[in-house]
């Protein structure tokens, strides 16, 4: 009972794990029609990992499995965000599939064991810890861009993504290696320690940090890491996109936190820099090469790119503002990510695919509803108040200048300014283009009050956003200062 009482903080991760199994074993017996079981299961196995994390929540920081393991408020709120997200992405992607017969108990168990590398990526604070979460997403999130496998569109970008993906695994390895040469041990407290202290080699532990930059910006797509994103976003079923371009980011910045904020802040002169020239690359190549897409996917996959850019500009600020303010953003964008991606799937059809621009010309005659939410969507992606958009802007640009990045702060305003115009072109179709098609949208009910929630928990937040940053900024605090 005593040992039990020890994995206390790991018991969502369990919990998750044993579901899956138990949903690989029931979806064996279900058929076609009846999928819905599985379905449900899923959203109920959500639904208690969310429960478990908020009961077994307790303050201050809790090691375990050897300090590979870590429970704080940090990775409490990044895995009930990340269960969230995983949930509406589902809802979103239920009626989407069953026109495509992708709706498979495979899907969904790939999107239950992909939800657990974030899980294990956003608590671990040992580098195989890292790395075995980072290997269970990306290898989830692999099989699931080629599980439509009559398409050669899906199976080249599952290819591309697969090369790449295991290219930015063996950088971020050799890094890791590097600097385990460097100062001994894999444990992330042990190296920001050894740091501190001093090392013999210096060389060995700045090679290891360029290579752990580089495989980070890969996993993020940041420019010139890039190559991946447009192909994949575009290739991809609209629902894997989805589940891509949002939860996976949030662990994508746990996993920036703890590989180099906490391991590595004694070195943040050497990182600082080079995030800097990542984040002016992918907001400068992001927003300008968005601007000449016709496909809506790959304009939100220069988007992400330019987005990513604005997070890494919070975590280069280095201060506790600086990350919370990434946290905050990042979080904003997941939310508006999976509206973008929610409202192509919305507009689809079988047969027919909304990703084109031309596809939401007079979207205000068809529907002035969802014409009315999109407008909110684009706006907070364009950063545009009262949405929330702007606010995380604001916040991550406040943190840079406090942080005396007063260039950077510049060209990230200059670079906004040239995406609000592909953003509110949408809005230009919606609003003044006659439509081209007068087909008349048919949407189910939980997706239809989902995407309403959606838009306008944007604006709500945009509003009111006090609550979300107060509860970003507590969290990175508590979990910084208490390692």
């Amino acid at each position: 009972m005593t040992y039990l009482s020890t994995l206390v903080p790991a018991y969502a991760e369990i919990f998750l794990l044993v579901m899956v199994c138990a949903i690989l074993i029931v979806d064996l017996f279900v058929t076609d029609p009846n999928r819905i079981v599985t379905y449900l299961l899923v959203q109920l196995t959500l639904l208690g990992c969310a429960l478990i994390t908020v009961s077994t929540y307790q303050p201050g920081v809790v090691h375990l499995f050897h300090n590979t393991f870590v429970d704080d408020m940090m990775s409490d709120v990044l895995k009930l965000l990340s269960y969230l997200a995983m949930s509406m992405a589902l809802v979103y992607s239920r009626h989407y599939l069953m026109a495509r017969g992708l709706f498979t108990g495979e899907f969904m168990v790939l999107a239950l064991f992909a939800l657990l590398g974030m899980m294990v990526m956003i608590s671990a604070s040992h580098f195989i810890s890292l790395y075995i979460g980072l290997e269970l997403l990306s290898l989830s999130l692999y099989a699931m861009v080629a599980l439509q496998r009559d398409s050669a569109v899906a199976t080249e970008a599952a290819m591309k993504y697969f090369i790449l993906g295991a290219l930015a695994s063996g950088l971020l390895l050799y890094g890791m290696s590097m600097l385990y040469g460097a100062t001994g041990s894999l444990d992330v407290n042990a190296i920001s320690a050894a740091i501190s202290h001093g090392v013999e080699n210096k060389q060995l532990l700045t090679f290891g940090l360029v290579f752990i930059v580089a495989g980070l910006a890969f996993k993020l797509g940041a420019v010139p890491f890039h190559m991946w994103v447009p192909d994949v976003y575009h290739g991809a079923p609209t629902a894997m996109t989805l589940i891509i371009g949002s939860a996976p980011k949030l662990a994508a910045f746990a996993f920036v936190m703890r590989l180099l904020v906490e391991s590595m802040q004694p070195l943040m002169m050497h990182w600082s820099g080079m995030l800097a020239i990542l984040a002016v690359l992918s907001m400068a190549l992001g927003n300008i090469s968005a601007i000449a897409q016709t496909n809506l996917k790959r304009m939100f996959a220069y988007s992400t790119i330019a987005h990513m850019g604005f997070l890494l500009l919070g975590v280069l600020s280095g201060n506790i503002d600086g990350y919370s303010s990434a946290m905050f953003y990042a979080v904003v964008y997941v939310l508006m990510s999976l509206g973008g991606f929610g409202m192509i799937m919305l507009l689809s059809r079988a047969g027919f695919e909304a990703d084109n621009l031309d596809d939401f010309k007079g979207l205000n005659q068809r529907s002035p509803w969802l014409a009315f939410i999109m407008l909110l969507l684009m706006f907070s992606m364009a950063g545009v108040p009262p949405t929330v958009g702007f606010y995380a802007k604001f916040s991550v640009l406040q943190a840079a200048v406090n942080a005396g990045h007063i260039p950077l702060v510049v060209m990230a305003v200059l670079f906004s300014l040239i995406g609000a115009f592909y953003y509110l072109r949408i809005v230009k179709l919606m609003y003044f283009d006659a439509p081209e098609s007068h087909v008349p949208i048919s949407m189910q009910p939980d997706s239809s009050v989902l995407i309403s929630f959606n838009g306008l928990a944007v604006l709500l937040l945009g509003i009111l956003p006090g609550n979300l940053m107060a509860v970003c900024a507590v969290s990175v605090q508590q979990s910084l200062l208490l390692h």
